[in-house]
């Protein structure tokens, strides 16, 4: 999250952050964990009435951000979403938004991106596929020209919210390259099958698509010309993940540290002893890190700047290993309360453990940095 906010920002972090604890506190959380959704509808047509949906779009589109840079604004409700493990289709929702937004047609533009918006209709982006095709990029899905339309064949997962969505942005391959096309998810031939999750409310899906036909005015952008636009839904993606693990990492750490200076060990505070002071600093060092290689990848996203794919997967490599690494950490300083299911600290962990494997590991993410550096050389 920026360190210096306008005071338009601030008050629309101050704002979300006052939602999720108010409507969605912890204890909540914890009881959605047995739904099938994972989230409430009435309260995600509430986060887009606050501007959680419409921040990657364009106000001649509806849309609007808070301070004319809709990514660093996005970045302040992903922090807040893992400060709080707030439930709901944050990533798919802005990601699928901000797709239309950018190449969508006039009649997607019109009846579909409105409704994403004002959080009416639930979207996903099903992207990754399943083994031997589940490298970060790699794309199998077919679509193959028919008639007036296209049929698309094949398997991807796993889907955020892919069981709950009722628009579906794929991305499929053709024979021109790239292409996307927005599916109904009630489209014959499209099986949804849901899979479980580590974190209690994210939820995801496998999405089959058996010969699903679908019209030439369901293409997103151009045909087989798509792989910009995905390259953009991937940074956007991998920025907001980043920011959302920053915002469960200082969560951590924040209630750790009061832990340590609280709880006491042989008539010292466990905050006092040395190895434990030495720990905290790496782990300080390694959460304001991450804040900064997440602010550059939003600030270098928003201006479509040459070393944007850089600094996102920067962003997500270095975030995905140390603050796992911390929030471990933080588990083991807690003692034998940390590793029981009352204690909050695994729904955070939970969380981090999901956002740095999907859309790329850290491992993928800086394979990805290889070979951008070596296509630059």
């Amino acid at each position: 999250m920026e360190i210096a906010l306008t005071d338009d920002q601030e008050f629309f972090r101050d704002t979300t952050r006052k939602f999720l604890e108010r409507e969605c506190p912890i204890v909540t959380v914890r009881e959605l964990a047995g739904s099938a959704a994972g989230f409430d509808r009435d309260y995600w047509r509430q986060g887009a009435e606050l501007g959680w949906t419409s921040l990657l779009v364009h106000e001649e589109l509806g849309g609007g951000s808070v301070s004319g840079s809709g990514v660093a604004d996005l970045t302040l409700v992903a922090d807040a979403f893992g400060s709080n493990v707030a439930p709901g289709p944050l990533l798919p929702s802005n990601v699928v938004a901000a797709a239309l937004a950018r190449a969508g047609t006039a009649e997607q533009r019109a009846e579909v991106l409105p409704a994403i918006v004002a959080g009416e209709v639930v979207a996903a982006w099903a992207f990754t596929e399943v083994p031997p095709h589940d490298a970060l990029g790699d794309v199998a899905l077919r679509a193959e020209a028919d008639g007036d339309g296209f049929v698309l064949t094949g398997a991807k997962s796993p889907v955020e919210a892919g069981a709950e969505a009722d628009q579906i942005l794929v991305t499929a391959r053709t024979d021109g390259g790239l292409t996307q096309f927005l599916v109904a998810a009630d489209a014959p031939g499209l099986t949804v099958t849901p899979l479980e999750s580590l974190d209690l409310v994210r939820r995801f899906a496998r999405i089959e698509f058996a010969g699903v036909r679908v019209p030439a005015g369901a293409v997103v952008g151009g045909v087989g010309d798509a792989a910009d636009d995905v390259e953009h839904q991937l940074q956007l993606a991998a920025v907001v993940q980043s920011a959302e693990m920053v915002g469960a990492a200082q969560a951590v750490f924040d209630f750790t540290l009061e832990w340590a200076f609280n709880r006491y060990s042989f008539g010292r505070p466990l905050a006092s002893y040395q190895e434990l002071k030495h720990r905290f600093a790496d782990m300080k060092m390694w959460l304001e890190s991450s804040h900064a290689v997440a602010d550059a990848a939003a600030r270098t996203i928003q201006r479509g700047a040459d070393g944007a794919a850089e600094a996102a997967s920067v962003a997500k490599a270095y975030s995905g290993d140390y603050l796992a690494e911390l929030i471990q950490d933080c588990v083991q300083m807690h003692g034998g309360i940390g590793v029981t299911y009352d204690h909050d600290i695994h729904l955070y962990l939970r969380r981090v453990t999901v956002d740095r494997v999907t859309f790329g590991s850290p491992a993928d993410h800086r394979q990805r940095i290889a070979g951008l550096r070596e296509h630059a050389a």
